[in-house]
């Protein structure tokens, strides 16, 4: 008798997980701006710089009073993302996320906003969005980020990853 399929929520949080992410689940934006300022004290981020490419992003955190700059050696990367892979538990971003740099020149520490109706199977469904969502016009830099800590028994799937200390704020909008 076949296995009832895991739904794409539940099998991108194991995936998410298992890779090391560290996930919080808000039900709407005030506790989306709870769950946010709540990472910046545990870390101790809230007198930081933070590296946002997204315009409106700073807007919904203005209560924090971070200094949002384009500064590559801040300790904080914030962002939203084009999709998040529920097979793999990665995180697809490009350039609308990172511009023209490359993961590796990004700051370790993200934080990645996203909202539910951005989960998808596969990465391929999730080109096949982006073609659609960008109207044809492609995004350049497109990558996923599916490396959440560093791991000493890395397999080769995961080679030449750069290894991200990751918070996801995933925001309900279904």
């Amino acid at each position: 008798m076949p296995q009832p399929e895991t739904p794409v929520d539940e099998e991108f949080m194991m995936n998410f997980k298992k890779n090391g992410g560290k996930f919080l689940y808000c039900e709407n934006e005030n506790e989306l701006r709870f769950n946010f300022f709540e990472i910046l004290k545990e870390n101790d981020w809230e007198k930081h710089e933070v590296y946002c490419n997204n315009l409106e992003l700073p807007k919904i955190f203005k209560h924090t009073k971070l200094n949002f700059t384009k500064n590559l050696s801040t300790c904080l990367f914030l962002s939203d993302c084009e999709f998040l892979i529920s097979n793999t538990g990665a995180i697809l971003v490009s350039s609308c996320q990172m511009g023209d740099k490359k993961l590796a020149d990004l700051p370790l520490n993200f934080v990645i906003v996203a909202k539910t109706s951005q989960m998808i199977k596969t990465i391929g469904e999730g080109l096949q969005k982006i073609n659609k969502k960008h109207n044809r016009i492609l995004p350049t830099n497109i990558t996923t980020i599916k490396t959440f800590e560093e791991k000493e028994d890395s397999d080769f799937m995961s080679y030449g990853s750069t290894p991200k200390n990751l918070y996801l704020l995933l925001l309900e909008d279904l």
